[in-house]
């Protein structure tokens, strides 16, 4: 299918528009993603009817906390990544083109079909997760489309460096995003996933001002990304440019493809983690990939529980629309 978001240039080259890398592609080469692919001067996706994944989750394995919690989302993802991460936990099937020579894997599915197995399952939602939406673009957007009209949600679930022009084009139709904010050090970003920190920013805030419900995410990683000088800055980053209200979700590391020299995230650093943020202002901080550690909401007027979670298994203490059943203070999600 021939891709959106791009211009055609001298030569027969194009210049991609879905990404900040803005990748400039000479006939017959793929851009960074390995998924776009320059042919006689047409940018064509590669992935828009090869699915390689399909999953009924629990929204909150997103993470979402603070959208319609203990539904569960119909999550899709195509192969290939905009980001070359170090520390990938998708990488069997976000690196495979650059790491098989372009061999694009995956079912044939067209987005109307996906609406379907999304209803018939009883999913309140679709979730494009597991690698970056953004190098699906053109399969993401148009099932979207459907699911808005079958009263379906969408959710991205993104490394956050998609242009802006994507984010135009998709927020009439995408309800909310999970976003990794993988650290708040262009350096970091540069070493370990190749790409730049302050394009991660753009869309964070491109996105608030859309009206898209966001929600953050950090891997914390030992040495890496953990100083709490770093961490101050990235939770006051969220607090005053997205909203005390914005959740932030400090997750454990697991050492994992290019980086397992690197031992998991001790409990002491998530805590500490955790504090910063809400010396920060941040009403809503929870931690990952630690069952019982940080995972309820409490209001953030009274502090009354809200939701109480134990992994996957949810109960909702809420009233309609998101009141606070104490002090009827509003919490900020869809509910």
């Amino acid at each position: 299918m021939e891709a959106l978001l791009y211009d055609k240039l001298e030569e027969n080259w194009v210049q991609c528009r879905a990404c900040h890398h803005f990748c400039k592609i000479k006939p017959g080469a793929k851009g960074i993603c390995n998924v776009r692919e320059n042919q006689n001067g047409t940018l064509v996706s590669l992935v828009f009817d090869r699915v390689i994944a399909t999953s009924c989750d629990p929204i909150e394995k997103k993470p979402m906390f603070h959208f319609k919690p203990g539904s569960t989302a119909y999550s899709i993802a195509t192969m290939g990544c905009n980001f070359k991460c170090r520390f990938c936990q998708n990488s069997d099937i976000a690196q495979i083109p650059a790491g098989r020579k372009g061999v694009i894997q995956g079912r044939q599915i067209q987005p109307h079909a996906i609406v379907e197995q999304a209803l018939a399952s009883g999913c309140q939602s679709i979730a494009y997760t597991y690698t970056e939406p953004s190098v699906f673009f053109e399969l993401a957007y148009e099932t979207a489309k459907l699911a808005r009209e079958n009263k379906l949600s969408n959710i991205f679930v993104t490394n956050g460096y998609m242009s802006a022009d994507l984010i135009h084009l998709v927020a009439p139709f995408l309800d909310a995003a999970n976003v990794d904010l993988k650290a708040f050090d262009d350096k970091f970003y540069q070493t370990y996933c190749q790409a730049r920190l302050e394009p991660v920013k753009k869309t964070l805030k491109l996105m608030k001002k859309a009206g898209i419900l966001v929600e953050v995410t950090t891997l914390l990683i030992p040495g890496l990304n953990d100083d709490p000088e770093e961490l101050t800055a990235l939770a006051r980053f969220i607090a005053n440019d997205l909203g005390c209200d914005t959740p932030w979700h400090i997750s454990r590391f697991h050492p994992s493809y290019k980086m397992t020299d690197i031992g998991v995230t001790q409990v002491s650093n998530l805590e500490r983690a955790c504090e910063i943020g809400q010396k920060a202002g941040l009403y809503y901080v929870y931690t990952g990939n630690v069952p019982g550690l940080a995972e309820n909401t409490y209001c953030h007027n009274c502090g009354t529980l809200l939701v109480k979670r134990h992994g996957y298994t949810i109960e909702n203490y809420l009233k309609e629309k998101g009141a606070c059943p104490k002090c009827g203070s509003q919490v900020s999600g869809i509910y």
